[in-house]
């Protein structure tokens, strides 16, 4: 062994622990807050008070990989007759005006991503809620009580840990009223691309 090599292996470890708690202080903040959005929707709502399904906004979850976030056209259903809401009128008003906006215009709304997984990881959101049941109980397990949040945030970390730990059946989730688990194939292609 020559004299570089202590050296170089502690440079080495020092790298990898700074990585380690960059990483952690990333994922830590994207679990504290979601981004500001385009325009002030409120889950807390749509899918709380007025109890409609994920599925009525997120019509892609049970077909494919995405969930797909709704096109302007879609809010434009119910938008074109509600003007503003029970809450906070003025706000909601406000709010509801900016999405008038964007059909009248034509132009999408860009909402700012929450969840994202890294590039190479295959997520179908299709298959999970196949596994864990109809949309809204499968997607409480990763993605939390959407319907009691003004503000949507990510509230797990979907790292690979969260991943394996279902897919194992080592982790209990909450479905409907009980608490299950899961098995399902952990080769690493499942999910890798």
């Amino acid at each position: 062994m020559n004299r570089r090599s202590p050296l170089v292996l502690g440079v080495a470890v020092i790298v990898v622990l700074l990585a380690v708690l960059a990483g952690g202080q990333v994922v830590a903040a994207q679990l504290q807050a979601g981004p500001e959005q385009p325009v002030g929707f409120t889950h807390l709502t749509h899918a709380g008070t007025l109890q409609m399904d994920c599925t009525f906004c997120h019509r892609n979850v049970e077909k494919g990989a995405n969930a797909s976030v709704p096109a302007v056209q879609q809010c434009m259903f119910c938008h074109s007759v509600v003007t503003e809401g029970q809450r906070d009128p003025a706000v909601q008003k406000a709010e509801i005006a900016k999405v008038r906006e964007a059909y009248e215009s034509g132009h999408p709304i860009d909402w700012m991503r929450v969840h994202r997984l890294p590039d190479h990881v295959r997520f179908i959101h299709e298959a999970h809620v196949r596994a864990l049941g109809p949309a809204p109980q499968s997607c409480t397990v990763c993605h939390g009580d959407i319907k009691s949040t003004q503000k949507v945030s990510q509230v797990q970390s979907l790292k690979m840990g969260d991943c394996v730990s279902c897919h194992r059946g080592d982790r209990k989730v909450l479905i409907g009223n009980e608490m299950k688990s899961f098995s399902a194939p952990t080769d690493c292609t499942t999910c890798h691309k």
